[in-house]
This record gives C-alpha cells, sequence and structure tokens, in this order.
C-alpha cells in the first residue's frame, strides 16, 4: 500500500481492494475513531500491521523514487500507466453483479473522469510552469494553506480506491517537493520539516472526513461509488501522461516517443500478479481450515 501511495498511478486503497481487505481497513479506521474500546482495540490491532508496513515501505519507496523520479519520469510514468490500466479491470471483475444491475450510474464514472481531467488541465503548475519548494523560508499564508488542502484531498485519495493520492500531488504540483522534504528530514535536515508538518495536519483532518464518508458511500450508494472510482482511475491516465509539466524544471508531457513499452508491461504485469497471490494465500488458508 504505501509504495503504491507513493507513486501516482494506484492508491493504496486498491491494493487494499484488489487484495481483497478494504472494507476491514475503512471499518477498523471508522472504529478506531469511533467505536467503544474493544472496537477500537481490535481495530488497532488490525491496523498497526497494516501501519507497520505501510511506514516501511514508505521510507524505503521515498529513498528510493526520489533518486530516480526526475532522471527517468518518463520510465515511471509509463510504469504507473501499467498499474492504473491493470488494475481497472481487475476492480470491475470484483464489482461486476454491481455494476451491471445499475449500468444507468455510468453517469458516475463520466464525471469522476471528468474530475481529474479538469484538475490536471487547470493545475497551477502545468498551467504556469511554476515550481515549488516547501523549505521553511518559501511558506507564506497561502502557500500554507494550499500545502494544507493539498495534504487533506491527497490523503481522501489514497483512502479510497482509484486515484492515487500521489497522483493529486502530480497535479497540484507538489508531489517531487514533499518526496523531497521527506528525504530531507530523514537526512535530519528539518528546514523542511514546518512544510511536512502542514501537510500532515491536512492529512489528518482529511482520514478523519473520509473514512466515515467513504464507509456510507459503500454501504448506500456502492454502485455510483464504484463507477466513480473508476472514472478517477480512467481520468489519472491523463494525469500521469501530464505529469512531467509539473517537475521542478518542467519538461513536456510523455508522448508516444517517451512512452517505455518494457515498464508500462511491467506495471501491467505487478498489480494482476498481488491479485494472484490473494487468491494463493486465500487456498492455503482454505486448505488449514480443512485440516
Amino acid at each position: 500500500m504505501a509504495l503504491a501511495d507513493s507513486v501516482p498511478g494506484v492508491s493504496g486503497g486498491t491494493i487494499a481492494f484488489i487484495l481483497g481487505f478494504y472494507d476491514d481497513f475503512v471499518n477498523s479506521l471508522n472504529n478506531l475513531i469511533s467505536s467503544n474500546k474493544s472496537g477500537r482495540i481490535s481495530a488497532f490491532k488490525f491496523l498497526s500491521k497494516i501501519g507497520i508496513g505501510w511506514a516501511s515501505g514508505l521510507i524505503l519507496s521515498v529513498l528510493f523514487i526520489t533518486n530516480i523520479f526526475e532522471k527517468n519520469i518518463y520510465e515511471i510514468s509509463s510504469l504507473f500507466l501499467g498499474f492504473i490500466i491493470s488494475s481497472i479491470p481487475l476492480i470491475i471483475k470484483s464489482e461486476k453483479k454491481t455494476l451491471i444491475k445499475n449500468k444507468k450510474n455510468i453517469v458516475f464514472l463520466i464525471i469522476g473522469t471528468l474530475v481529474v481531467g479538469a484538475m490536471t488541465y487547470f493545475n497551477p503548475v502545468s498551467s504556469t510552469g511554476q515550481s515549488f519548494s516547501i523549505k521553511y523560508n518559501n511558506l507564506n499564508l497561502l502557500f500554507t494553506i494550499y500545502i494544507f488542502i493539498s495534504g487533506l484531498i491527497a490523503i481522501s485519495a489514497m483512502v479510497l480506491p482509484g486515484i492515487s493520492g500521489s497522483t493529486i500531488l502530480l497535479i497540484f504540483g507538489l508531489y517531487a517537493p514533499i518526496l523531497n522534504g521527506i528525504k530531507e528530514i530523514l537526512k535530519l535536515n528539518f528546514d523542511y520539516l514546518p512544510g511536512i508538518l502542514i501537510f500532515g495536519c491536512g492529512v489528518l483532518l482529511g482520514v478523519l472526513l473520509t473514512v466515515r464518508t467513504v464507509r456510507h458511500l459503500l454501504r448506500n450508494f456502492r454502485s455510483q461509488t464504484i463507477y466513480c472510482i473508476i472514472g478517477l482511475m480512467i481520468g489519472s491516465i491523463y494525469s500521469v501522461i501530464m505529469g512531467p509539466t509539473s517537475l521542478e524544471i518542467p519538461r513536456p508531457p510523455m508522448s508516444v516517443q517517451s512512452f517505455s513499452i518494457i515498464f508500462f508491461i511491467i506495471g501491467c504485469t505487478l498489480v494482476p500478479a498481488l491479485e494472484k497471490l490473494k487468491d494463493v494465500l486465500k487456498n492455503k488458508e482454505t486448505e488449514l481450515e480443512i485440516e
């Protein structure tokens, strides 16, 4: 989940959805906030297992990705496209009955696609060529609010299967600055700490606002939500293609010439491999129960 959350493309929520524990994940987050003592303890146990792996994965991915992201942006973007495109059929397959029964709600797919497309097209970085830095001496009131809101929206996307929170940061021009800030803090350079703390506050508020909303939508408006999720993923394809324009030194959008078929195939292979792993683990668990 952390590896997915830290790269534009597929969200950690999508990975949880594909591996079959998304509902447990959202319910545990909700119970941690609003349940009784026993419910909070149970939720904490479940989330701590994910949390340890998530924190480890995030640190590893930040240290690795920041070193290669700008240098190999087109190869990485091709990999992200593979992640997204291979995930869409898996979500459709897992929710096939719900989607077929409610075909009229396909309008939510169109809405999701248009929302991400509009966010990408009108984002302040690709339209102005401006680049951001979250170093403390660059912070002013408007930029502080911008970072806070970006954190709030990004974590909402990370919790929701569909568009990656990192894609949101890429759209807002804060993907590289946030990753670089985390990397500098890990190196004990605290010039970036205020910016990361502001972003973290947005993340915390986003979790509180999002979890109950997503839980309610999946329980009461599941088909509309799933269609919208698929739309968000389709729209994020455009976001990844335009991603190079939001780098610190803007580069042209990904084209047929800069597209890497090898990295795309790798991306298309990894996500189905995770689903296959889930099936293998389920079969082993069933065999143990029978024994």
